[in-house]
């Protein structure tokens, strides 16, 4: 008889970004925090993600959360990401769908009108907040990372598009923010696949000529993000909206317009003097779907200024389920999985 495992699942969607959490059939992992954790996953237990984002099982578009035990008393529960370039230490849209999942699920009860609680992610503690009203929950507000610009207004040479003028800002991994018209788009659905390959070739001339640096967590690795910028509306005082489109992998536009792409989209318009402090940007992605970024403060931190913001978001449960990953299964790959499959 073969062996056969299970994992215990809640797949959500904000903004259309599916996030898949998984609650259940991993057994406890190493680490004494939640980044430990998750260096442990990334470096000796890479086939869940794998298993999650590849076929039969995903695809690349999809991102995973294992929830695991926090190191921190004060937060309910920690949470490590997965994507298909691998191990972001923190992202807006799926901490708002690992948000909902928790408290969808009952592993964090419910609060009726405004519920405050923290969470752990691999980057630290992120403070949440839930709107529910009726049992429902109708947003999670969460901290994002303090962003910055890193550099601002440079140019690069593209194969096959011509001079690029773009900015590069960190928040949460490092992001290209190129203006769409520029390149010919106005940011509608049917230019998704123009979009992707497009950023594809942008986001390879720049890491062809260019590394970045966070300047207190050093090397965080090559560029690999680029936010499509629209233009901007100004609807309230204090308030904006963009259509926006960010890139991922190659062939990947989110769904979305991306909680951390909204984060560094804020960076910068607050490096041009655009906007202040309790300013927001609301961004709608091609699918009409939105995230809106608030600025809370503003802080010099060596070199850079430094952007302290919170996005809001609204998630959905798609599907309570239970998958049955089978050893004998030509197309699954236990070798850097099944150490860590609960047996029981």
């Amino acid at each position: 008889m073969s062996d056969t495992y299970k994992l215990r699942l809640i797949d959500t969607h904000a903004g259309g970004d599916v996030s898949r959490i998984v609650i259940g059939g991993i057994a406890p992992l190493p680490g004494a925090t939640v980044r430990g954790q998750m260096e442990y996953l990334r470096d000796q237990a890479d086939g869940l993600r794998r298993l999650l984002l590849e076929e039969p099982y995903g695809i690349p578009e999809m991102s995973v959360d294992l929830i695991v035990p926090p190191s921190d008393p004060e937060t309910r529960a920690g949470y490590i990401i997965m994507e298909v370039m691998g191990y972001p230490i923190y992202s807006g849209s799926n901490t708002i769908c690992t948000a909902t999942a928790l408290l969808e699920a009952g592993l964090v009860a419910k609060a009726e009108g405004r519920q405050r609680f923290m969470l752990e992610a691999p980057a630290g503690r992120v403070q949440i907040e839930a709107e529910i009203r009726a049992g429902v929950v109708e947003s999670i507000t969460c901290e994002g990372l303090p962003s910055y610009v890193d550099t601002h207004q440079a140019s690069v040479d593209v194969p096959g598009i011509g001079e690029v003028i773009y900015s590069v800002a960190y928040s949460g991994g490092f992001y290209a923010l190129v203006d769409a018209a520029s390149l010919g788009f106005a940011l509608v659905r049917e230019e998704e696949r123009r979009l992707a390959e497009c950023a594809h070739a942008v986001v390879e001339a720049i890491r062809a000529g260019h590394s970045f640096s966070h300047y207190t967590l050093g090397d965080v690795g090559p560029l690999p993000f680029l936010h499509f910028m629209g233009p901007v509306e100004k609807i309230a005082d204090q308030a904006y909206r963009s259509r926006s489109a960010t890139y991922v992998h190659p062939g990947v536009i989110c769904r979305s317009t991306t909680g951390t792409g909204t984060s560094a989209r804020l960076a910068l318009m607050r490096h041009e003097g655009l906007v202040e402090a309790g300013a927001s940007l609301e961004t709608v992605s091609l699918r009409d779907t939105r995230f809106t970024g608030t600025i809370t403060a503003c802080r010099r931190e060596a070199h850079a200024e430094v952007v302290e913001n919170t996005i809001t978001g609204r998630a959905f449960v798609l599907a309570h389920s239970e998958i049955v990953i089978n050893a004998d299964d030509p197309l699954v790959d236990l070798r850097q999985l099944r150490h860590v499959l609960d047996a029981g």
